[in-house]
């Protein structure tokens, strides 16, 4: 296999596989040497042996770890665990570690106090209008001006004499001798 066939990748488990043909390439330094700076022939040679065994212990590994990850998802699917069903439960117990935690505890508390004091502020707003309200109706003005509305109403509407009823406008009314203007 040569570098350009090469698997790269990363999930493969062939992945970094290097051929025994590629091994035995000499790579020259810079000196132009086939030996590394600074190690014997014997010494190199030792290292390639070692570098072997140790990719294919790698090899090795990540075949287990790819048959033990199909052995996990088989169990996952005997007992219904989907993907989805996993999901729910991390974000369920998330959710309840969310909730036990000092800073969610906090947060919690520190709303219900606003929560108290914004209401107990609108309360406050709340009766200090319908104090004004109360305080402008008892006033000369409005009383006049509730005089001036009150006696149109009863031109419009027409009043409780004579034990007439009082109709609203757009009822019909009987015929009358008199019209309210």
């Amino acid at each position: 296999m040569d570098s350009a066939n090469q698997d790269i990748n990363l999930n493969s488990p062939n992945k970094g596989l290097v051929s025994e043909g590629i091994r035995d390439v000499p790579v020259e330094g810079a000196m132009g040497t086939t030996e590394p700076v600074g190690l014997t022939e014997e010494e190199a040679e030792e290292m390639k042996i070692e570098l072997a065994k140790v990719e294919d212990e790698i090899i090795t590994l990540r075949q287990v770890l790819a048959a033990k990850e199909r052995h996990a998802s088989e169990i996952k699917r005997k007992l219904g665990l989907t993907p989805l069903n996993e999901l729910k439960q991390n974000l369920t117990k998330s959710w309840q570690d969310v909730q036990t935690s000092s800073a969610y505890k906090k947060t919690q508390e520190t709303l219900a106090q606003a929560g108290q004091k914004t209401s107990a502020a609108l309360n406050t707003v709340g009766s200090a209008i319908s104090r004004k309200f109360g305080d402008m109706r008892n006033s000369a003005t409005f009383k006049s001006f509730e005089d001036r509305v009150g006696s149109i109403k009863s031109k419009v509407i027409g009043g409780k004499e004579n034990g007439e009823e009082v109709h609203s406008p757009t009822e019909e009314k009987p015929m009358q001798d008199k019209a309210p203007f």
